[in-house]
């Protein structure tokens, strides 16, 4: 039975809680292996609208279980929120959510960092959402983070805050101008935390290992797209984890031969949020049908997104970063009602034609896109069942994508809803 990895391929957004949520039928597991709060994944479910930041998509089916990896930084207050909001509608969580011990933990002052090194980047900002990701993932790599399974020894626990708070404190005072943090109000405020994770709490790298081995079929989901990863993203503009498939193997602790296959979340146009190069942005009118139509505004933070148009030489870096195997193509149903349509399909870039975006933001930002003119269409295309039903210019626009990219479309999404779902071919298909 398969493995697959579920990866956004542009800068996040793409629709990836809907896919993992469609699929998830077909699995046994769904393990989310990088990221944290800072993005949220939208279902709707016979028009009930679920946004998750944290618990994997998956958990909306009954009797899947859903791992939080080690690759993920976790803030225990929005988690238990989370888990909070989820058994309020009827949700099950019990014995079906697990989390690793080794995933780190977001404390208070990551938050405040995080608020107040934007606050001094000035124009120079990287547009985080300002939850301390950054600053937890920072503190990881500096090996001075504080993991899920030290709130179970308390004895641990104090001594890693005391050594690790003389710190930060000394940074928030002296570098920052805030107010230092007090220990005995985070200790009581994470013990607290540990009453409540501990029934979640296993070793999750053996756990989907043997579930691999018994024949499970195992679905990994990833937050934010490829063009956010730390390594392979437009740096600085991304976020500190990685988001690219690979990331799946050390953010859950399977090697690289378990994975079958990489399912590659598309979304139909281009967006997204905060700084850095975007060569098919566009503005007015076309920005704001994106927008409205695609109701592109952050489920985190409400911010509205960028928007623009296709931008197929990103994409082909992304799917080949990633090693995708089949495509999964979102909200072709938001280009509906333009006057036109504009692909682009190369760069101009110092003269030369680009099919594939520059590995870095710097020339990235210097590109000018080569665009293509397709038709629109009126119809709504949201209860079509079958590519037949599509009208002609929408079927054409999605098999000029295929074409483009070089890699079969195996779902066409036209809504949120599940049922609002196209598969032309099977994408669990070995």
């Amino acid at each position: 039975m398969p493995a697959y990895v579920v990866v956004g391929t542009q800068w996040g957004d793409e629709g990836k809680g809907k896919i993992v949520d469609y699929l998830t039928e077909r699995a046994d597991i769904v393990a989310r292996y990088q990221g944290g709060n800072n993005a949220g994944h939208t279902v709707v479910i016979k028009g009930d609208q679920y946004v998750l930041h944290l618990v994997p998509s998956g958990i909306l089916h009954p009797g899947k279980v859903c791992i939080v990896g080690n690759g993920t930084v976790i803030d225990p207050e929005v988690l238990e929120q989370e888990i909070k909001d989820l058994e309020r509608r009827g949700v099950g969580v019990a014995g079906r959510l697990f989390i690793s011990e080794n995933a780190h933990l977001i404390m208070p002052y990551h938050k405040v960092i995080d608020e107040a090194q934007e606050a001094l980047k000035g124009a120079n900002k990287v547009g985080t959402t300002g939850r301390g990701i950054g600053p937890a993932y920072a503190d990881k790599t500096d090996r001075m983070g504080i993991r899920v399974g030290d709130l179970f020894n308390e004895t641990l626990f104090r001594e890693k805050l005391e050594s690790i708070l003389e710190f930060k404190n000394a940074l928030l005072t002296r570098v920052f101008d805030r107010p230092p943090l007090k220990r005995d109000e985070i200790i009581k405020q994470y013990r607290e935390y540990a009453r409540g994770l501990g029934k979640y709490l296993a070793d999750i790298s053996s756990m989907v290992n043997d579930a691999l081995d018994e024949g499970k079929t195992v679905l990994f989901e990833g937050a934010q797209g490829s063009m956010l990863d730390i390594d392979q993203g437009t740096y600085p503009y991304v976020t500190s984890s990685n988001t690219v498939a690979g990331g799946a193997c050390v953010g859950i602790g399977i090697g690289p031969t378990r994975i079958d296959g990489v399912i590659g979340v598309v979304k139909a146009y281009t967006t997204r949020v905060g700084m850095g190069p975007f060569p098919t942005e566009q503005q007015g009118k076309v920005a704001e049908h994106l927008r409205e139509a695609g109701y592109e505004y952050g489920r985190t933070t409400g911010r509205p997104r960028r928007c623009g148009w296709f931008d197929a030489p990103l994409v082909r870096r992304s799917l080949s970063v990633n090693g995708v195997t089949s495509i999964a193509l979102t909200k072709p149903d938001v280009l509906g009602g333009m006057d036109r349509i504009q692909v682009c399909t190369a760069y101009q870039f110092n003269g030369e034609e680009l099919r594939r975006a520059p590995e870095n933001a710097s020339s990235l930002g210097q590109c000018a896109p080569i665009y293509r003119e397709m038709e629109s269409w009126t119809e709504n295309i949201a209860s079509c069942r079958t590519l037949d039903d599509m009208p002609e210019s929408a079927q054409r626009y999605i098999l000029y994508l295929e074409a483009a990219l070089g890699c079969p479309i195996s779902i066409v999404s036209t809504g949120a809803a599940r049922d609002n779902t196209i598969v032309l071919r099977d994408p669990l298909a070995p």
